[in-house]
């Protein structure tokens, strides 16, 4: 059995509208939400033996943030990657558990893919609906190797969002 987290990046800052996507950071509700999750993930208890994630700055910022003490693997190909992009990326992986930080819609998409319907719970049954800014999601996966990584291979064992530990970071009304 492997593990994988998914975790998407916090909340961009919009206000320099010539800033290119890339380049974008985070604005202040995004930073508190990093931290947050970030906290979260550590009480969460499983040691990380990889962190694969976007070179994007609003990735870069969320990680540093939330969890410094990781030490990313930068690759490119996360940077908006859709869900067969993050599939090339986990079949090259090592270690039993391994955190991908990214971007939406793939990441939510992720979900989607690796659940199968006969492991469908309240869990994903969250999840499915959005994948916001800042959420957190760990899958089991009947897998002995990351080649092996497959759709529906997965259950959703836990999935969090900045709301869910403070109401505050929920959607603006």
């Amino acid at each position: 059995m492997k593990i994988l987290g998914l975790m998407r990046h916090a909340k961009s800052d919009w206000s320099d509208g010539d800033t290119r996507d890339f380049d974008r950071g985070l604005n202040a509700r995004g930073r508190k939400g990093a931290r947050l999750m970030g906290d979260h993930i550590r009480d969460h208890g499983i040691k990380w033996d990889a962190l694969i994630a976007s070179p994007a700055q609003r990735v870069k910022t969320t990680l540093e943030e939330a969890l410094p003490e990781l030490s990313p693997e930068w690759d490119r190909r996360l940077y908006l990657a859709g869900t067969d992009t993050m599939m090339d990326v986990l079949h090259q992986a090592s270690g039993k558990a391994v955190l991908i930080a990214a971007h939406n819609p793939g990441l939510g998409d992720m979900v989607l893919e690796l659940v199968a319907p006969a492991h469908e719970n309240a869990l994903f049954d969250e999840a499915k609906v959005k994948f916001p800014t800042a959420s957190y999601a760990v899958f089991e996966l009947d897998i002995d190797d990351w080649a092996d990584l497959t759709p529906e291979c997965g259950k959703l064992v836990h999935f969090a969002r900045p709301r869910d530990l403070d109401p505050e970071l929920g959607p603006d009304t």
